[in-house]
C-alpha cells in the first residue's frame, strides 16, 4: 500500500476481533511512531502499551465516570446515553491500547504527539490493523488518577490513546465536506 492509498483509506475502526497484536507488530508501530515530524527533535514522547483487559475495562468505567462528572452540557446531551451504559467499553475491546504521552510538558508537545499517532495510525492501517484515537479517555488519563492506574510520572502529558487491532468490519466511506481554502498571491 502507497501512501496515497493509506491516507484516503483509513478509517477509524470500533469492531475488533479478539486476536492480539503481537510484541513485535506493536515495536514496529511505535518505530513509525518516532520518525514523525517533531519541534527542535525534542522527540518529546512515551509511550504506553496496555493489553490486559481487565485494565482497559477499569480505564473506561473511570474515564466514562470522570467524563459525565466533567462535560460540558452539549456534550452531556450528545454522549450522556453512551457514558452510562454500563455495557459501552470506550476502548471497544480492542486488544491493545498505545497512549502517547509527552514526557514532560513542553511548546509543541501535543502537536510532536499527534504527529506521532497519526505516523502509527497510518502503518498499522498499512499492516493491515484498525485503529481509532479514543477521545473519551483523554481527559481522564491526565488526572492524577488516570496516571497512577497507568504507572505514567507526574510531569506526563497524556495526548493521544489509540487503540489497535484485527478490524471485525471495516466501516463505509464517509464523504468528506468541500474544504474551505483561502488563496492569498
Amino acid at each position: 500500500m502507497d501512501i496515497s492509498e493509506a491516507i484516503f483509506t483509513r478509517r477509524s475502526i470500533r469492531e475488533y476481533t479478539s486476536q492480539t497484536v503481537d510484541d513485535e507488530t506493536i515495536h514496529r508501530l511505535i518505530e513509525a511512531a518516532i520518525y514523525a515530524p517533531n519541534s527542535v527533535n525534542s522527540q518529546p514522547w512515551m509511550f504506553t502499551v496496555i493489553r490486559d483487559q481487565s485494565v482497559l475495562e477499569s480505564l473506561s468505567q473511570q474515564a466514562k465516570a470522570h467524563m459525565l462528572a466533567t462535560a460540558c452540557r452539549h456534550d452531556a446531551d450528545l454522549f450522556g446515553a453512551r457514558l452510562i451504559d454500563p455495557d459501552f467499553q470506550i476502548f471497544y475491546h480492542a486488544p491493545a491500547l498505545i497512549l502517547i504521552a509527552a514526557a514532560v510538558e513542553g511548546p509543541w508537545m501535543v502537536e510532536n504527539c499527534s504527529l506521532a499517532a497519526e505516523n502509527m495510525m497510518l502503518f498499522a492501517h498499512c499492516l493491515g490493523l484498525g485503529t481509532c484515537w479514543i477521545g473519551f479517555a483523554q481527559s481522564y488519563l491526565n488526572t492524577r488518577e488516570g496516571k497512577k492506574l497507568l504507572g505514567l510520572p507526574t510531569a506526563a502529558v497524556p495526548v493521544a490513546p489509540i487503540i489497535i487491532g484485527h478490524p471485525r468490519s471495516v466501516p463505509f466511506d464517509v464523504p468528506r465536506k468541500v474544504p474551505e481554502v483561502h488563496w492569498i498571491g
